[in-house]
């Protein structure tokens, strides 16, 4: 299985992306962001991250390295799928604290101790 370039993978990513309307994306500030080099959160990958900063404002980053290590014997198709997905996920934090709220955050809290308590 042939694993995109950083090149291919900003491609997928501006196509996951480009239809997005407008007023989804009003407030984010610092837009999307590609990082070529990967994430990790203890034994988690990080594939993409919401953003806020006083000075750099709100935006979302992606990890390309983080892709790769988890998808590299993956097809097209599925790195595709996980593009969408990630950029759902990260406009989701995004648009909960726009409104406020923090309900993905609460819910990603929720399955981390489920893992830690199976031992996973």
């Amino acid at each position: 299985m042939s694993i995109p370039t950083l090149e291919e993978f900003a491609e997928m990513l501006d196509k996951a992306i480009e239809n997005i309307p407008e007023r989804f994306i009003r407030s984010l500030t610092g837009g999307f962001n590609l990082e070529e080099n990967k994430k990790r959160d203890g034994d988690y990958y990080i594939m993409g991250e919401y953003i806020e900063d006083g000075f750099l404002g709100c935006f979302i980053m992606f990890y390309y390295g983080s892709f790769k290590a988890l998808l590299a014997d993956e097809p097209l198709p599925v790195w595709e799928e996980e593009i969408i997905d990630t950029v759902l996920h990260e406009l989701q934090h995004h648009l909960e604290s726009m409104a406020g709220r923090d309900d993905l955050a609460q819910k990603e809290m929720e399955e981390l101790a489920r893992a830690l308590r199976r031992g996973n």
